[in-house]
């Protein structure tokens, strides 16, 4: 009987640690009041437990401080491009904000920083600038993730893990691995196969800065109820996080005129009952980053 109740008990110790915590984060929040109001409403009705705010964006001064009420926990979406104004003084930051706002695109700017155009103190002036006016905004900032994954690029994730751990904050890292299930639509497959290998083939982290893995990257924009499900089905044990965009409608976003997310049907995924009650039969905690970093997961994995 003895015998029976501790391995009863040591059976019990080792499924706590093995249990899966997932921050389920919002991207976008600030830039448009419709994608605000998917964000708050994926908040309050689903699973999103996490938004992360483009600091320059035009309503981002308004969806802080309601992010704030709401209970809404909030890091920084460093933004490297789309348009928008610069955080720090555009005559400081030149090659970074040409003509007085930042490139147009991932690809413009990838461009412009691998050939040498952009100067590295001017990238980290604005990074540092941006967290700062997040915290001007009111935001109690807890983890940073790169706008397009570009904090990715060569050169710049060590700019960013610096901050990361000059501000004491984790940071999302996108290493997920390829899944044939991303063969039926090859553009993000390959766009999301090197971001997975940037990521993986990357030297490790700075002593005292946290890497979260995350998900969601291939399916952004087109994130389903069925793809929902998918992703949550393949978490294994550990801390991960989940990246969505939610939004009302099929707005249109001038900073990015062609942008067309299917944000309304990742709104419907992730107020939708059925994910809700798929989680709790696996067993999954819902978080955020602050409550990872308040009490670490003995079990931290890889997502695959």
């Amino acid at each position: 009987m003895a015998r029976r109740a501790r391995r009863r008990a040591a059976t019990g110790s080792e499924v706590g640690r093995a249990r899966t915590r997932l921050v389920v984060n919002a991207d976008d929040l600030g830039l448009h009041p419709a994608l605000d109001a998917g964000i708050f409403r994926a908040h309050r009705e689903g699973i999103v437990t996490s938004a992360t705010v483009l600091v320059s964006g035009p309503s981002a001064r308004e969806a802080v401080p309601e992010a704030r009420k709401r209970g809404l926990a909030l890091g920084v979406h460093l933004a490297f491009c789309t348009r928008l104004p610069p955080a720090a003084p555009a005559s400081h930051v030149p090659t970074m904000a040409p003509e007085g706002r930042l490139r147009g695109s991932w690809a413009d700017f990838a461009r412009a920083w691998l050939t040498g155009q952009v100067r590295r103190e001017e990238l980290e002036l604005e990074l540092a600038a941006q967290v700062r006016r997040a915290r001007e905004l009111g935001a109690e900032v807890d983890h940073l993730d790169g706008h397009q994954h570009l904090h990715l690029l060569p050169g710049v994730r060590p700019l960013v893990e610096a901050l990361a751990l000059r501000e004491g904050l984790p940071l999302r890292w996108p290493d997920r691995l390829p899944r044939m299930s991303w063969l039926r639509a090859p553009g993000p497959a390959v766009k999301t196969s090197l971001l997975s290998l940037l990521a993986r083939s990357a030297p490790g982290p700075l002593p005292g800065v946290r890497r979260v893995s995350a998900g969601g990257i291939f399916e952004a924009g087109q994130l389903t109820e069925s793809a929902l499900l998918s992703l949550l089905e393949s978490l294994p044990p550990g801390d991960f996080e989940l990246g969505c965009h939610p939004g009302e409608g099929r707005p249109h976003v001038p900073e990015d005129p062609a942008w067309t997310y299917g944000w309304q049907s990742e709104l419907d995924a992730l107020t939708s009952p059925r994910v809700r009650a798929r989680l709790e039969q696996l067993g999954v905690e819902l978080t955020t980053y602050g409550a990872l970093e308040a009490a670490p997961s003995p079990a931290v994995a890889s997502a695959t």
